[in-house]
């Protein structure tokens, strides 16, 4: 279930830039995370990470504005 929801943000958010532009502002995982259970979603970092790994994302934001390239479509 927590894959699933994680799967499902990272969808959610490459499909719709209001959701992007809102998690690309938590500046950590832990902060990420929060802001994710806010909203429904239901993993922890260690499944966020697995899911980043198993796709080979990165969290880690780059250019200007920080923007994170973990978004799937």
């Amino acid at each position: 279930m927590a894959k699933a929801d994680v799967e499902k943000l990272l969808t959610a958010g490459g499909k719709d830039k209001k959701i992007k532009a809102k998690y690309d502002v938590p500046a950590t995982k832990e902060e990420f995370v929060a802001l994710a259970a806010e909203d429904g979603y239901s993993f922890t970092v260690e499944e966020l990470e697995a899911v980043l790994k198993e796709s080979g994302d990165v969290f880690e934001k780059y250019g200007n504005p920080p923007k994170r390239s973990i978004w799937w479509t």
